[in-house]
C-alpha cells in the first residue's frame, strides 16, 4: 500500500567511519555501525578546530574536545575504502568543520577530552559526492514496493509494485538492512536478513532487472514493517507527545507518539480538495481498465526513501509532503484529520511512532477510495538512499 521505497537518504555527516581495519559499511550510503564507541576511540563530526586539535560531536550527541598530539598520524580515507593503505597523510589545518573522522587513543583527564595519536578523516565534499552518484544508481537500478510472497527456501521475495509482481532474487552477497521499529530515522536502520522480511513488508531493492522487468537480482534490500492509519484525532497529550485516533480502517483506536524526529504537516485545503477529487476518480475506475501510464506502477517523486506501490494519488501526495514547512504537536487539535505512517516497536503494541503525521485531509478520507490512499514511510527520512525508481 505504502507508495515507493525510495531509499536512504543520507546527508553528509550521516557518513560513518567503522574501524575494523577502517571497514566502511556499504549500503546505498555510507552507514557507521552503531556501536558504542569504546575508550580508545571516538567517532563523529568536526563542529571546531583549534590550533593543537579539534572539537567533536559524537554520533551518541556528545561533545568531546580531542587534543591531537605532536607527530600524530592524521590521514585521510575515500568514503567507501575498505584498507588504510590507500588513506593520505595530511596535516590538522586540512580538517573542516562537517568532516567526519576516526581518533584512536586515549581518554583524557574526564570524559569529555581525548589525547589522539590517530585521526582518520573523510571530508564531508567526498560523502557528499559518493552519495549523489549512490543516489543516482539507486534512482536508475532501485524498486520498491510491498512484499507480497516470501520464498525462504529459493531465497525469492515476490514484491508488488503497483498491479504488477516482480520476483527480487536474494544471493549470498545480498546485503540486508532492516529499519529499527522503535526509531523514525533511517541510520538507526541494522543489518538484517531475508528471514526477518514478512508479508507486507516494504522493501526497497537495488539490483539488475530482467529484460523483461519481471525480476530483479538484488545487491542491496532495505524492509521494514509500518502501519498506515487514517482517522479524527480523539485526544492529545502535549507533555508526553502523543495523540490518539480511531482507524477507520481497523476501527481500533491506537496511540501514535510523535517525536522530534517525526515529520509533521498540514495540506492546504486546496490541495485536499485536489487529492481528493483524484480519490474519488481512481475509486470509480476500480476494476475496470488500467489507470494511464502516468498514474501506474511505482508513484514518481517522493525521492529517496523506502516505499511500496499503491494509489498513484498516494504517491503524489507523498511527493508534495515534502515542500510542506513541519510543524508539531502543539499545531495539532482534537478533531482534526489526519494520516499517519507509524513504526511499531513491539508486534501487537497499541503504541505507535509517527514517522509522517499529515492533517487537513479530511475531503480526502470523506472521499469514496479516499482513506485507502497512503503514504510513504520515509518520504521524508533523513540518512536513507535516494531513488523514487522504476519500471
Amino acid at each position: 500500500m505504502l507508495q515507493k521505497f525510495g531509499v536512504l537518504r543520507i546527508g553528509a555527516l550521516n557518513a560513518g567511519l567503522v574501524l575494523g581495519a577502517m571497514v566502511m559499511s556499504r549500503g546505498a550510503a555510507p552507514v557507521m555501525a552503531q556501536a558504542p564507541a569504546p575508550a580508545a576511540r571516538q567517532l563523529g563530526t568536526v563542529t571546531a578546530i583549534s590550533a593543537d586539535g579539534l572539537t567533536l560531536k559524537t554520533d551518541a550527541g556528545q561533545e568531546v574536545a580531542i587534543k591531537v598530539a605532536d607527530g600524530a598520524h592524521i590521514l585521510q580515507l575515500a568514503p567507501g575504502s575498505t584498507d588504510l593503505k590507500t588513506a593520505q597523510a595530511i596535516e590538522l589545518k586540512d580538517i573542516a568543520v562537517g568532516d567526519r573522522i576516526l581518533a584512536s587513543g586515549k581518554a583524557g583527564d574526564s570524559a569529555a577530552t581525548f589525547e589522539a595519536s590517530r585521526v582518520i578523516l573523510m571530508k564531508s565534499s567526498d560523502i557528499a559526492q559518493k552519495h549523489q552518484a549512490e543516489q543516482a544508481d539507486w534512482q536508475k537500478r532501485g524498486t520498491g514496493g510491498i512484499v507480497s510472497a516470501v520464498d525462504a527456501g529459493t531465497g525469492t521475495l515476490t514484491v508488488s509494485v503497483g498491479a504488477k509482481k516482480i520476483a527480487v532474487n536474494t544471493s549470498s552477497k545480498t546485503e540486508f538492512r532492516r529499519y529499527a521499529g522503535d526509531s523514525v530515522k533511517f541510520e538507526d536502520a541494522k543489518p538484517g536478513t531475508l528471514a526477518q522480511i514478512q508479508t507486507g513488508d516494504q522493501l526497497r531493492v537495488l539490483g539488475t532487472k530482467s529484460d523483461d522487468g519481471s525480476s530483479i537480482q538484488a545487491e542491496e534490500i532495505v524492509s521494514g514493517s509500518f502501519k498506515n492509519l487514517a482517522g479524527l484525532i480523539t485526544t492529545i497529550d502535549a507533555a508526553k507527545g502523543t495523540v490518539t485516533l480511531k482507524d477507520l480502517t481497523t476501527k481500533k483506536t491506537v496511540t501514535v507518539v510523535i517525536t522530534a524526529n517525526s515529520n509533521v504537516r498540514t495540506l492546504p485545503p486546496e490541495a485536499a480538495a485536489r487529492f481528493a477529487a483524484r480519490a474519488k476518480g481512481e475509486a470509480a475506475n476500480a476494476g475496470g481498465a488500467p489507470p494511464p501510464a502516468s498514474q501506474g506502477g511505482e508513484a514518481p517523486g517522493g525521492a529517496g526513501r523506502p516505499g511500496g506501490a499503491g494509489r498513484s494519488a498516494g504517491g503524489d501526495l507523498s511527493q508534495l509532503i515534502g515542500r510542506l514547512p513541519n510543524k508539531t504537536i502543539a499545531d495539532l487539535k482534537v478533531g482534526d484529520a489526519v494520516m499517519i505512517v507509524a513504526s511499531q516497536p513491539d508486534a501487537g503494541s497499541a503504541t505507535m511512532t509517527a514517522v509522517t503525521l499529515l492533517s487537513g485531509v479530511e475531503p480526502i478520507l470523506q472521499a469514496p477510495g479516499g482513506p485507502s490512499m497512503t503514504l510513504s514511510p520515509w518520504s521524508l527520512g533523513q540518512g536513507a538512499p535516494e531513488g523514487g525508481g522504476g519500471q
